[in-house]
Parts: C-alpha cells; sequence; structure tokens
C-alpha cells in the first residue's frame, strides 16, 4: 500500500476528509486536532501505526503551515522567539519520530493524562492567565526558556502527536507570559516544524501513504485558515474557551487508552 487509496471506500474517505477539516480547525485554534484526526486514520483497512503517524504528520504540515501562514499576516507575531524554537522543536520532533517506531506509545501515556489534568485545572482556575501578554523572563533566559519548551513539547510530537499545539500554547502562556492569541500565532510556527522534523524520519522509511496524505492535507488546509481567521477574529477569550475543551476531549481519550490498555 503506497498512496492508501488503494481499498478505501468511499464513505471513509469522506469521513477522513471531514475529520481532517476539523482537525485543521482546531489545530489553527488550540492545537489537538491529532485527536480527532489520527482515529480516522486508522479506518483505512491495511494500514499499521506507523502509518498512520507518519500519513496524519503529512497531512497536517499542509494545515499548519497555512494557519502559521495566516496568523503572521494578521498578528505579526515576534520571529526572534518562534525560529530558534521551530528549529530545537525540529530536532526534538526528529529524535521522538525515532523512538516511536521502536517504542509503545503505551509507555508515556499515564504521565501525558497527568500533565494534561494539571494543565486543564491550572487554565480553569486562572482566568486572567492568557488575557494580555506579560513576559515572565527578560534577555538570553527567554530564548532558552523557549528553546526547552520547544525541545521537550517537539520530542513529544514525533512519538505520540496529538495535543501537541495544545501543550504548545499552554507552556506560552504559563512560563513564558504570552496572551492566548500570541501564543496560538508562535504554537503554529513550531507546530509547523515539529511537523516537518518528524516527516525527516518517517519519508525516507516509506511510512506515508502519499495519496491519503495529499487528501488529507487539501482538507487539513481549508480548516487550518479557516480556524486561524476565526482565532484572530474573536481574540484570546475564545481561545481559552475552546483549549479547556480541546484539553477536556484530550484527557478523556487518554485516559480511556490507559483503562483499555491495562485490560488489554
Amino acid at each position: 500500500m503506497v498512496s492508501g487509496l488503494e481499498s478505501i471506500e468511499l464513505s471513509t474517505l469522506i469521513l477522513i476528509v471531514v475529520a481532517g477539516f476539523a482537525a485543521g480547525w482546531v489545530d489553527a485554534v488550540v492545537g489537538g486536532g491529532g485527536l480527532i484526526q489520527l482515529p480516522a486514520m486508522l479506518l483505512v483497512p491495511g494500514i499499521s501505526p506507523v502509518q498512520a503517524l507518519a500519513t496524519n504528520k503529512m497531512g497536517s504540515i499542509f494545515g499548519t503551515t497555512t494557519s502559521a501562514a495566516t496568523y503572521y499576516g494578521r498578528v505579526r507575531p515576534d520571529l526572534r522567539t518562534a525560529l530558534p524554537m521551530a528549529v530545537i522543536a525540529m530536532a526534538g520532533s526528529y529524535g521522538g519520530a525515532v523512538l516511536a517506531a521502536n517504542l509503545p506509545a503505551s509507555v508515556f501515556k499515564p504521565i501525558i493524562l497527568v500533565a494534561l489534568v494539571a494543565v486543564a485545572l491550572f487554565t480553569a482556575f486562572q482566568p486572567s492567565v492568557g488575557q494580555l501578554t506579560k513576559l515572565r523572563h527578560e534577555g538570553h533566559r527567554h530564548y532558552v526558556v523557549a528553546c526547552l519548551i520547544g525541545g521537550v513539547i517537539g520530542f513529544y510530537d514525533g512519538l505520540i502527536g496529538p495535543g501537541t499545539g495544545s501543550f504548545l500554547i499552554i507552556a506560552l502562556v504559563s512560563a513564558m507570559g504570552y496572551a492566548f492569541l500570541e501564543a496560538s500565532a508562535k504554537a503554529k510556527i513550531v507546530n509547523m516544524a515539529t511537523n516537518a522534523g518528524a516527516l525527516l524520519f518517517f519519508v525516507p522509511h516509506g511510512a506515508v501513504l502519499w495519496g491519503l496524505g495529499l487528501v488529507l492535507g487539501a482538507s487539513n488546509m481549508a480548516g487550518g485558515y479557516l480556524g486561524a481567521r476565526t482565532a484572530v477574529k474573536q481574540g484570546s477569550r475564545f481561545i481559552r474557551i475552546v483549549f479547556l475543551a480541546v484539553v477536556g476531549a484530550l484527557i478523556v481519550k487518554l485516559g480511556s487508552d490507559i483503562w483499555q490498555d491495562s485490560f488489554a
């Protein structure tokens, strides 16, 4: 199976297109689109988990590139922070992808679940956080913290993926002091780099299903463009609400996975 379209039914293909559009919209606003897109990919007959993860990255890079360009044109995020962060995140994502090919994601799921619960509680009980940009660090320390965030979350994205944008946003808001809108704009640039980093590993190893990836990419682009425009128009308060909803869904999904794994 090279394209991923050889044995797929029309109804499944339509479902994947819809999932790609919805994932692109969610990713553009707060991240976490993989929660929608990756399970849809696993409906493809004969697809392996690594192929699903790789093709998911192929589709996602179209959406994150589109939303990053849309955000940049309207928000003008500071590239002096975003670009170094993105480069480190790309390297981290490549390392995570290497490990993903050799280690089950179930090993890390309990740790991620605890982190997501902490993120949700922090955001819910700190309503003023992320409304305005109040940077917590200055000078070299600011860039060191940004690159540490990029490296750690980039590694996670290459390894597992879903929720990467959400983790980036909450780290930029809580650890660095950005408003949600500014954090979303930077997160999209970094997320674009993490998708590219994972693909640098997956493409040479033949894990990407190209036909399906391009279909997914087209629908992801449309969703990403609309999502970025919606987020810019509605502002930080809207992003915070959607963020809490997506993180809540991620908690339920990961909790369910851990429960099922414990009885497998």
